[in-house]
């Protein structure tokens, strides 16, 4: 199984063992009463003072020196916790100053209420000893033990006060019933609230365990929605968020940005010979490769589909942009993943890039600086691939005038937009024109023609070219081969079209309508364009020529792929480009063109040479034994008519000279 990309897995369920959970609430527990020492402390010094107008009430006679004391000791405890806090002491001391407050509260309440006249109220009063040892349970949230000692020392004196008071055995025995069930119920009461704020503690934590866990899952959830599984890139999906985030950052704050597309070249071929597994490796490469690359330019990077990958960076230079995209070529060469059944001289897996970058337009949308990368990828391939093209307004294979074409294509056929011309083709032998070639013209709603060399690209670019090229097959059928006007007919035909299912078909379904014999149609493969010969494409020929269909190669020597071809596939003509022959004015010229016929002748098609213009080449052609040629020394194209005319006329003449 193919290696995959890293993608960060889930965690399991985080399960602390019992002494963690203990060491866990305690700090917990310090934090909390570290949070609650200062307002805790402060309420209580606040009630402690009010209670001075008890003291005046009671104990009338030495009020002034317990309001005193309380005072003392509230406002003392205060500072010195203030002092700890700011100082930042353990918590453990926060606590001790707490606890000391409540003792010594007491203790400087108790010292000069003792010396009333009045020992009875003194005695009735000391009742209220017992808040202090609440205090100590109950109102502050100290550790189990700390509270124990610290109500202890509060029953201890009140035991001591309670003994030395003037007071009957009955008193002291009922008070000190009293001063135990106070310590006993108080304690109790702070143990069970312990027990609970452990319970509510477990409760919390677990709580705390299930949200993250499921924050976590959601984040996962989320990772993998935004991930491509095989590389670990973003997915489309995220890359279109991203798309989302760039582009309104573009249009608020003017913060440029480049779309760059990556298109691993061959990758089909690449599956057809080393198997999907080696495919699956050869993206993973490739991918992280990149995303090394893009990181040093702060870019982001995400997998666009199969064998694509895409591009975000925040860039407003062109020189950068083109910077990156060359370099993204040289990173893939770079990987020296081998490739082997390449037909283009390179034996490594490359790369094609188009790059577009944000510039400002009326009317702009989010999908247009894609669809222009998409435009410059596409001219990447047709230049030869492995290399890198910039989108450029000012360019008519790129700008926004193909778009216009595009659009233009699509209601050629419906409003007679598009028409054929034919250019003879001359047997030289017999000096006869008995065969043309189909060439499309296309113009505009106000008239004005558009080259083939515009709108053509922009046809096979748009899947235009298949609807197109089914109407010129039943046009030539139907003007010029279904009347005997001409004997065989050229045209040509993308590799697009050859790829596309069914094409076969749909050419016999033509050839049944109109009545014509397959044996008079030909179909021109252009070299100079980039076409895998993989198994639909050769199978699809197979097809054709079982019609009858012939199969010419056309301007032979402008691409890679000639010899190749001429050894898969049995062409019935061979199309010499016009460069060679315009080429033949040196003699280095005149020896290229010999050896290139002498190959050609050597496979066995029949040779037809472009570009004859002039008697000496005319003379060269004889004398090089050519079998066919084409230009205007033959003929310039004209419309299906002149040729129905020529056929007439040839006719008529004949039969004169029969009857003759």
């Amino acid at each position: 199984m193919a290696d995959t990309a890293h993608v960060e897995p889930y965690e399991p369920r985080y399960e602390p063992g019992p002494d963690e959970l203990r060491v866990l609430y305690r700090a917990e527990a310090q934090a909390k009463r570290r949070t609650e020492a200062r307002p805790g402390l402060w309420m209580a010094v606040a009630i402690y003072l009010m209670f001075s107008a008890t003291d005046l009430l009671l104990i009338p006679d030495v009020a002034a020196y317990t309001i005193v004391a309380r005072f003392v000791v509230g406002i003392t405890a205060l500072l010195i916790l203030e002092e700890q806090l700011r100082r930042g002491v353990a918590t453990e001391w926060l606590d001790l100053t707490c606890a000391g407050a409540i003792i010594f509260g007491y203790i400087g309440w108790l010292c000069p209420a003792f010396t009333g006249a009045d020992k009875e109220s003194v005695a009735y009063y000391m009742v209220f000893g017992t808040i202090f040892m609440m205090s100590a349970n109950l109102f502050f949230t100290f550790s189990f033990k700390l509270s124990i000692v610290t109500s202890t020392i509060i029953m201890f004196i009140l035991y001591v006060v309670n003994y030395f008071l003037p007071a009957t055995l009955t008193y002291k025995m009922v008070f000190a019933t009293f001063y135990v069930s106070c310590f006993t119920f108080t304690s109790y009461v702070n143990w069970k609230l312990n027990g609970e704020r452990y319970n509510v503690f477990l409760n919390a934590l677990e709580a705390k365990i299930q949200h993250r866990e499921a924050t976590e899952r959601g984040k996962a959830l989320l990772r993998l929605s935004r991930t491509d599984p095989l590389t670990g890139l973003e997915n489309r999906r995220a890359i279109d968020e991203k798309l989302r985030d760039y582009w309104s950052d573009w249009q608020r704050l003017g913060n440029g940005f480049a779309a760059i597309l990556i298109d691993v070249d061959f990758f089909k071929k690449f599956n057809d010979c080393y198997g999907h597994q080696e495919g699956d490796r050869c993206l993973i490469h490739v991918a992280n490769a990149l995303s090394d690359l893009i990181k040093q330019y702060d870019g982001s990077i995400g997998r666009y589909g199969g064998e694509e990958f895409i591009v975000l960076t925040r860039m407003d230079k062109k020189e950068r942009v083109a910077e990156l995209a060359e370099a993204i070529c040289l990173t893939v060469e770079s990987l020296a993943l081998t490739h082997e059944l390449r037909r283009d001289g390179i034996s490594v897996v490359t790369a094609s890039v188009g790059a577009a970058l944000t510039r400002v337009q009326a009317g702009a949308k989010l999908e247009k600086i894609i669809h222009e990368a998409d435009r410059a990828l596409y001219l990447a391939k047709a230049g030869g691939r492995n290399c890198a093209r910039l989108f450029d307004p000012t360019d008519p294979q790129s700008s926004d005038e193909s778009e216009n074409i595009a659009a233009l294509l699509k209601i050629a056929i419906g409003q007679n937009l598009v028409s054929l011309v034919y250019q003879p083709i001359q047997d030289v032998a017999s000096g006869k024109v008995d065969a043309a070639e189909a060439l499309m013209r296309l113009k505009m709603l106000d008239g004005t023609l558009v080259p083939p060399s515009l709108f053509i690209p922009v046809a096979e670019r748009t899947g235009a070219i298949l609807e197109l090229g089914r109407w010129v097959i039943r046009s030539v059928c139907t003007e010029l081969l279904a009347d005997d006007h001409i004997g065989v007919v050229s045209v040509n035909v993308s590799p697009i079209q050859l790829k596309t299912p069914g094409f076969a078909t749909s050419v016999a379904g033509i050839l049944g309508e109109t009545g014509v014999a397959g044996s008079r149609l030909a179909f021109e493969i252009t070299e100079g364009l980039e076409m895998e010969m993989h198994s639909d494409v050769l199978r699809c020929i197979s097809d054709l020529k079982l019609l009858g269909i012939k199969i010419w190669l056309d301007d032979f020597g402008t691409g890679f792929a000639g010899l190749s071809w001429l050894r898969l596939i049995d062409f019935d003509t061979v199309k010499i480009d016009r460069s060679f022959l315009h080429a033949c004015g040196t003699q280095k010229g005149m020896a290229m063109l010999q050896d290139i016929v002498a190959l050609v002748r050597n496979r066995g098609p029949k040779i037809l040479v472009e570009g004859v213009e002039t008697d000496e080449q005319m003379a060269l052609m004889r004398e090089f034994g050519i079998d066919l040629i084409q230009g205007y020394r033959v003929g310039r194209p004209a419309a299906a008519g002149s040729f129905q005319a020529k056929r007439t006329t040839q006719k008529r003449a004949f039969t004169v000279l029969k009857s003759a």
